[in-house]
């Protein structure tokens, strides 16, 4: 596990570091734009260029990034540091190179530009590098207690995948146990009770196949006439048609149930299209959220928001924000109260807001904070997300996403209530459709359907 530690640290302190330059530059350019002379271009390039090498060359980006920089305190401390020396490297550098000097404005940009746009898009991108640290390190059991499982092990704990934390291993047939005794974890029989109490990321099936005597009497005429033989084993009749072949260090791998946004591109390309929608539609929104924020507190007595604590992405609990809409709300942690038709709880302007999803708009910030996306399955309480866990058949896939503003069984109609069996399961079965079909274009699609069909307001209250 320390050598997992070590691995992930190495990786987040070469993200941080790539991420703060990124940042540097988008803001310094940025407050060039805002504040300076288009005259002027060729020294303020000067000074980002001369500004840029001479941190670089100095080490001083070593402090900034070295493992004491995960700590908050010490991350803002360091960043401080920066500012001043960049800030006074500056004017001494125009001091200097008194030919070079710009007017005021291009140093008001870069004194000013660096703080003000810098530190807020340092704090977006952060989270965002945070989650991939998380995601550097995945929890991982192994299913086998055989050769297999432990050729699989070494696998997973070699130098180019030092990122699995092994939690054990399932004993799962009858097999010579090649594996530590006390890293055997339990049984199939007592599997569901060791994935409800703990954090498992990932199962790695490693139990060895036994080959039919019909394809080896194959093989053996093959082998015997110098014939080459290939080999299609028949997986989509246990794992179904969506898997993919991978590479595992040297391992040939099957990922069962590969869905769309497992791939790289297409994970950053929906990452980059919520923080991107989110961050405008917050902007634009703010005098909206003034004005309900205010006419909240004047309808009745209370918080303006109503922050219950969802299930998002791996089955992991985040805070949602919502505008308050009831005059006596559920327990945020553990409430188990469902909103229904007439409900008397609700206010008088809950009832307008909740009819046109406006509640909900305080959610781009969960997007922003990384917990939602603007489009995905719905998230749900943990009462509720047990049910239909209990009821409906793979309905933990559409966790494999982040859980979204709007989404594809709400455009729908699917929205609302969950009582009946017809519901539950149009909505799990819209939503699995949704993760194993999800492209750029299916987003637009349903964010303009959102704002614009009527079917997906039809079931508000």
């Amino acid at each position: 596990m320390e050598k997992v530690m070590i691995k992930s640290k190495q990786i987040v302190n070469s993200v941080y570091f790539g991420r703060d330059i990124f940042v540097l530059f988008i803001s310094f350019l940025f407050s060039l734009y805002l504040f300076s002379d288009r005259e002027y271009m060729g020294a303020e390039w000067a000074l980002f260029l001369s500004m840029f090498f001479s941190w670089f060359l100095l080490g001083y980006w070593k402090n900034l990034y070295s493992d004491n920089s995960v700590r908050k305190g010490s991350k803002v401390y360091k960043y401080a540091q920066t500012y001043i020396m960049l800030v006074g490297f500056a004017f001494v550098f125009f001091e200097v190179f008194g030919l070079l000097a710009p007017n005021r404005n291009v140093l008001i940009a870069f004194s000013l530009g660096i703080p003000l746009i810098g530190i807020p898009l340092n704090y977006l991108l952060n989270r965002f590098v945070e989650k991939i640290a998380v995601n550097q390190t995945k929890h991982t059991l192994i299913a086998g207690i055989g050769d297999s499982a432990n050729h699989a092990y070494k696998q997973l704990q070699s130098s180019q995948l030092a990122t699995h934390n092994i939690k054990g291993f399932i004993k799962c047939k009858e097999e010579e146990c090649q594996v530590e005794q006390d890293r055997i974890v339990g049984d199939l029989d007592a599997m569901n009770q060791y994935l409800m109490s703990n954090k498992v990321d990932e199962i790695v099936i490693a139990l060895p196949i036994k080959v039919s005597k019909k394809v080896k009497r194959v093989i053996d005429a093959a082998d015997y006439h110098g014939i080459r033989v290939k080999y299609i084993p028949d997986f989509q009749g246990v794992l179904g048609k969506s898997y993919k072949l991978c590479r595992y260090g040297n391992m040939d791998v099957i990922n069962v149930r590969q869905v769309p946004l497992d791939k790289k591109s297409a994970s950053i390309s929906k990452y980059v299209f919520d923080v991107l929608f989110s961050f405008f539609a917050l902007l634009f929104l703010m005098p909206v959220f003034a004005i309900i924020a205010i006419l909240i507190k004047l309808d009745s007595d209370g918080p303006i928001f109503y922050c219950p604590v969802r299930i998002g992405k791996g089955g992991k609990p985040f805070r949602l924000f919502k505008f308050r809409s009831m005059k006596v709300c559920d327990k945020a942690v553990g409430g188990s109260l469902s909103t229904k038709a007439g409900d008397e709880r609700i206010t008088r302007l809950g009832r307008i807001l909740r009819k046109y999803s406006l509640d909900e708009l305080p959610q781009f910030l969960n997007v922003l904070l990384g917990d939602m996306s603007v489009v995905g399955p719905r998230p749900h309480r943990s009462y509720l997300n047990q049910q239909f866990q209990a009821s409906e058949e793979k309905y933990m896939i559409r966790h494999y996403c982040k859980p979204g503003i709007t989404g594809w069984a709400q455009v729908n109609g699917w929205r609302g209530p969950t009582e009946t069996k017809e519901q539950k399961s149009q909505r799990t079965q819209h939503d699995l459709w949704y993760v194993e079909n999800w492209t750029l274009s299916l987003d637009l699609k349903i964010v303009y359907m959102t704002v614009f069909d009527k079917k997906t307001h039809l079931s508000a209250f």
